[in-house]
């Protein structure tokens, strides 16, 4: 192994590092220049916001929540489905229907600014959307990517036409503009009550089909072989989220309806290998992310709600991504160095191990030179590996620099062998490994091997009962491991 190749990689890493921190450095110092006129908010009102003590407060912090709730309830199964991006085309495809229903109340009832109607116009367009995309992945050879994009562009596009048709008919559509950007602020109490129930209904619709939901998701030709309706659980799935984004419009708007639909299942991910767990705690991220981001919006004057709710939600996904449970970036970082240690103190045991056994019964202790010539151990590396055997008992280091291992350290040492062994007369007598490569490919696989794998490798080669010595494969050859 070459040792000049993984420094460099580290020390460009590292300048990679440092120039990240720099380039991230600088708005942020720019912005908390900008921030320092800015006046904070004073102990009344931070109280009177955590109080709940304003009606306004309490109505838009209660709407933001259940809506949180409902999205991350339902976007979980987006999520696993796969369809991540086909919220975002949904959500866009929703403006050409709020146009044109504002186009038809204004021409009809000479009022196009009725809460209902705009929803139903957007919740049709929204499943045009969604059947435009199924129906090019279903009818022509483009992929699920190219279907969505088409949609989304010319989705939004008609809208953004319809939107410019209806303010030069109309003098009063200057407020169809919040369903782009959404207006959390200005939600009424009819607002928060419709979203309570929608929320309602979702982690009812969520808890009564979670098993069907999570076969669709996870294996739906298997779902259909079984006879269970996939089409139509797919299209029900849709459903919910189709009611959820029309119902978040006028909250976070199109634009960002899809972070609260994507996002905090994604943190959620990073906690918990199970379904169900997830389903809950997508939600529990959600309503969490409307409670602060509604929350701080009240506090700070100037910060539109529905930009602060994402942000709060981004931040949860932050630190899942970070300190997940499951998945998280640290626990996956301990887990390969525990490995890579575990690595690297079974291959000590396994030359020192071999060392004695290879020479005669005198023959001396090896020091760090011998065994850099055995695996081409780095030095630093050697001696880390070396201070992780003494402190657990398995080697020590003599007065002349060589290492020798103890009764504890002779025991694991042989397990560690024998682990080897069998491996590798298993790849020489079952898949048809030369010799003189196996010993690179056990190496590879023999750190990960479980006891149920040991007792069916042991079956093969009766001669290598528990307690026995295994000889090794490169001794006795090809035609010894096979008998």
């Amino acid at each position: 192994m070459n040792p000049v190749r993984p420094i460099g990689i580290r020390r460009l890493f590292a300048i990679l590092f440092i120039f990240s921190i720099v380039q991230a450095t600088t708005p942020a110092l720019a912005l908390a220049g900008g921030l320092a006129g800015v006046d904070l908010p004073s102990w009344d009102e931070l109280v009177r916001v955590l109080t709940f003590r304003d009606y306004n407060t309490r109505v838009v912090i209660l709407g933001a929540t259940l809506l949180g709730l409902a999205a991350g309830l339902s976007g979980t199964f987006l999520l696993l489905r796969k369809r991540a991006l086909l919220s975002d085309t949904l959500s866009h495809a929703t403006l050409p229907g709020i146009a044109l229903a504002f186009i038809l109340m204004s021409a009809t009832l000479g009022d196009g600014k009725h809460l209902l109607g705009l929803m139903a116009g957007a919740t049709v367009f929204a499943v045009l959307g969604t059947a435009s995309v199924l129906a090019i992945q279903r009818y022509s050879r483009l992929k699920e990517d190219a279907a969505l994009g088409i949609v989304l562009s010319v989705y939004f596009g008609l809208g953004i036409a319809l939107m410019g048709l209806a303010t030069r008919m109309a003098g009063n559509a200057a407020g169809l503009s919040s369903f782009i950007y959404g207006k959390t602020a200005s939600m009424l109490f009819s607002d928060a009550l419709l979203i309570a129930l929608t929320a309602l209904v979702a982690a009812l619709l969520c808890a009564l089909f979670f098993k069907e939901f999570t076969l669709v998701c996870f294996d739906a030709d298997f779902a259909r072989s079984q006879g269970w309706p996939v089409a139509r659980l797919d299209f029900f799935m849709m459903a919910i989220v189709v009611g959820v984004t029309v119902i978040g419009l006028q909250a976070v708007g199109l634009i960002l309806v899809v972070a609260l639909l994507i996002i905090p299942a994604a943190a959620a991910r990073f906690w918990t290998y199970r379904i169900r767990r997830m389903l809950w705690l997508s939600g529990v991220f959600g309503a969490l992310s409307g409670l602060v981001g509604a929350g701080l919006s009240a506090l700070m004057a100037n910060l539109p709600a529905g930009a602060v709710i994402v942000l709060a939600a981004s931040a949860v996904f932050l630190f899942s991504m970070i300190f997940g449970t499951a998945r998280g970036l640290l626990r996956r970082g301990l887990e390969q160095l525990r490995l890579r240690r575990r690595i690297m103190d079974e291959n000590l045991l396994r030359d020192l191990f071999e060392w004695r056994e290879a020479g005669p019964p005198d023959r001396r202790d090896p020091g760090p030179a011998d065994l850099t010539r055995v695996r081409a151990w780095h030095p630093g590396a050697l001696r880390r590996t070396l201070a992780r055997l003494q402190r657990a008992g398995a080697a020590v280091a003599t007065a002349g620099g060589t290492m020798q291992l103890t009764a504890a350290g002779e025991e694991a040492a042989r397990s560690v062998v024998r682990k080897h062994r069998l491996w590798e007369a298993y790849l020489i007598s079952q898949a048809d490994v030369a010799p003189g490569v196996v010993d690179l490919s056990a190496d590879r696989i023999e750190h990960v091997l479980d006891a149920e794998l040991i007792e069916r490798l042991e079956a093969l080669f009766p001669d290598a009962r528990p307690g026995r010595p295994i000889q090794s494969p490169h001794r006795l050859g090809s035609a010894a491991a096979r008998g």
